[in-house]
């Protein structure tokens, strides 16, 4: 897997489970990260802005490091310094660790968080609310109504949190997709330009093909590793399309205990059952390496496959092939926040109104290739899209997609969540309709806590 996301990979294998929920792990990365960094005194303050209105002043922020966000970080960080003398931004990529809510959970404990950081998953926000280390952008007066005014009402029902409040902003999503290559599939005697992909049976030929005859080793090649997030590339986009858009977690109760649920559970099933899969870790990207002929991901890859795979690209599948316009899939969406260790709250708050502006938005899309969460994608960059036709099937996905639960204890739960998956479609110990059922009971115990 090619870039690093929210953790130190983005969709397939990453070498270490998530193990934020040590404390000691958890205060002794914080120290080390706040020595090695030689944060400012500011930055490194057990504590953040007293009570009363927000103030102005310098801020430090955390952004991804790959590098075309690095790039994208750098040159808005410079913009708005041009211009703001006396509210300077220092940004520096995220520190390396184990995975980025690692190192964000450790920070908070730690209080030296930055201001803001261009990097967070919506699974851990419960968590670090639960911590005291987020600001409620509620705060801000106008805090909701730019959320709203940016990406829609709609955002409130996945990214408000259960007391009402926005402590994320919404910024950018990558909706996964079916990745295949072109040159495998007609080497295999399969359609390149027009594949047929839309159902499980159509997957299922495909993949017989495709290893039977020696052109891949594997048809596809999902990470068969336990950190918490590698359902999201495997398992979950494949249920919200079968499942017409359902989240894993809805009202507080598991939703893929049920006929759709069991479906991706036997398709998933029966691929690792006939070796279609790895059931091994793969160390690299299989599928730019050209071991597997499909991958699960998001526009991301583009830039990182262009002029090494010979691409296409479809939507998941369905168990009867639903229409591609009416297929919902995994958002894999990156949040900002502002944190409670921030000393200049109304700059930080500023700052992110002028990073996700509409000019920087598009510039993050020219220069990453990732889904702003804005309104109306296709038609406020139109121009752009005309000039990238391969954007373009990314960005109409963008208006069908479905984020990861906004509950409590959300890493927990996905941590339960794949460790049953492995042990049932993975390595086939535990029949899928007992995993799925145990697995809804785990699910709601977790988000109850």
């Amino acid at each position: 897997m090619p870039k690093i996301r929210t953790f130190t990979t983005t969709a397939t294998a990453a070498s270490t489970t998530a193990t934020a929920n040590s404390t000691a792990t958890t205060t002794a990365i914080a120290a080390l990260t706040c020595t090695a960094l030689t944060l400012t005194l500011a930055a490194c303050s057990s504590g953040g802005a007293s009570a009363g209105k927000p103030t102005s002043g310098p801020i430090k922020i955390w952004y991804s490091n790959n590098a075309q966000e690095v790039s994208w970080g750098k040159a808005t960080v410079a913009s708005w310094n041009k211009a703001h003398p006396d509210q300077q931004v220092t940004g520096e990529e995220i520190p390396a660790g184990t995975s980025s809510e690692e190192v964000i959970t450790a920070a908070i404990a730690a209080g030296n968080a930055p201001c803001l950081v261009f990097n967070g998953s919506p699974s851990a926000i419960s968590g670090w609310v639960k911590q005291g280390g987020l600001v409620p952008l509620n705060d801000f007066s106008d805090g909701a109504s730019y959320i709203e005014g940016r990406s829609g009402s709609a955002v409130a029902s996945e990214y408000k949190s259960s007391d009402g409040k926005y402590y994320q902003l919404p910024w950018k999503s990558n909706p996964v997709m079916i990745f295949y290559n072109k040159d495998m599939f007609k080497a295999a005697g399969l359609d390149p330009d027009h594949p047929a992909l839309a159902t499980y049976a159509d997957f299922d030929a495909a993949a017989q093909k495709l290893v039977g005859s020696g052109v891949a080793q594997y048809a596809i090649a999902p990470a068969p590793t336990n950190e918490f997030f590698q359902n999201w590339f495997d398992y979950y986009p494949l249920y919200i399309a079968e499942s017409g858009g359902q989240p894993l977690v809805a009202n507080g109760k598991a939703t893929f205990d049920d006929a759709a649920g069991q479906a991706v559970a036997d398709f998933w099933a029966g691929v690792y059952a006939k070796n279609q899969a790895p059931k091994e870790k793969y160390n690299g990207d299989a599928f730019a390496d050209k071991k597997s002929a499909m991958a699960i991901v998001g526009p991301w890859a583009i830039a990182s496959h262009q002029g090494k795979v010979n691409w296409g690209a479809v939507p998941v599948p369905t168990s009867a092939g639903m229409p591609a316009d009416q297929i919902h899939t995994f958002a894999d969406s990156k949040t900002v926040s502002v944190f409670t260790a921030c000393n200049n709250r109304q700059s930080a708050w500023d700052f992110l109104k002028f990073a996700t502006d509409q000019d920087n938005d598009g510039t993050l899309l020219s220069t990453t290739g990732q889904m702003p969460l804005r309104t109306d994608l296709p038609g406020v960059y139109a121009s752009y899209f005309a000039a990238h036709p391969e954007y373009t099937l990314f960005a109409q996905q963008a208006g069908r997609t479905v984020e990861v639960p906004n509950v409590a204890n959300g890493v927990t739960m996905w941590q339960d969540f794949r460790n049953g998956y492995l042990k049932s479609v993975v390595f086939g110990q535990q029949a899928t309709s007992q995993w799925l059922h145990d697995a809804a009971g785990t699910v709601v115990s977790d988000v109850a806590k």
